[in-house]
């Protein structure tokens, strides 16, 4: 049975939204009406970006889980290591503003991979292909922050648990 022509107009269907300190990264999906589908992200960085000067914490996070949350896509949500340090020594400083930095790209990164892999795996994907090495790399990011204030100051202990992250749905 042949189509007949329908309209060909394209209808944009959001899948997801991440929200990341440097940027906001937007997948979608997109049906012509002859069923053809095609997929892509696009990635819009932040010009103010490179000009923060205060230690960057969940906030872009939170702001990412709250656009997921009002389209209806999932997002990661972390708890904020910054929140829970201790007075960060000026020696110790600009290590500990790096990895925390690290974890900001670390959640961003995850959210385009949550974003890009809808549909994939089964019912433990998500689990085993983005939070579970999420938390491995915060782990090991978190540690590094510690050891950098314990190199100048009384080590933070208790901090490894603000590695596990959750979906936001």
């Amino acid at each position: 049975m042949q189509q007949g022509r329908r309209n060909r107009a394209v209808i944009p269907v959001l899948s997801a939204l991440a929200v990341g300190a440097a940027g906001v990264g937007i997948a979608f999906a997109a049906v012509s009406g002859g069923g053809q589908e095609a997929t892509g992200s696009a990635r819009f960085s932040n010009p103010n970006a490179g000009a923060r000067t205060a230690v960057p914490t969940s906030e872009a996070a939170a702001a990412g889980a709250a656009a997921g949350a009002a389209t209806g896509a999932q997002t990661i949500v972390c708890p904020s290591v910054a929140d829970k340090l201790p007075d960060i020594p000026a020696a110790a400083q600009a290590e500990v503003e790096n990895n925390l930095r690290q974890l900001e790209t670390q959640i961003a990164d995850a959210n385009d991979r949550l974003a890009t892999s809808v549909g994939q795996g089964g019912p433990d994907f998500v689990q085993n292909a983005i939070l579970g090495p999420l938390e491995d790399k915060r782990v090991a990011a978190i540690n590094r922050i510690a050891t950098a204030i314990g190199r100048v100051a009384d080590r933070p202990i208790g901090l490894e648990v603000l590695a596990p992250c959750t979906l936001n749905q």
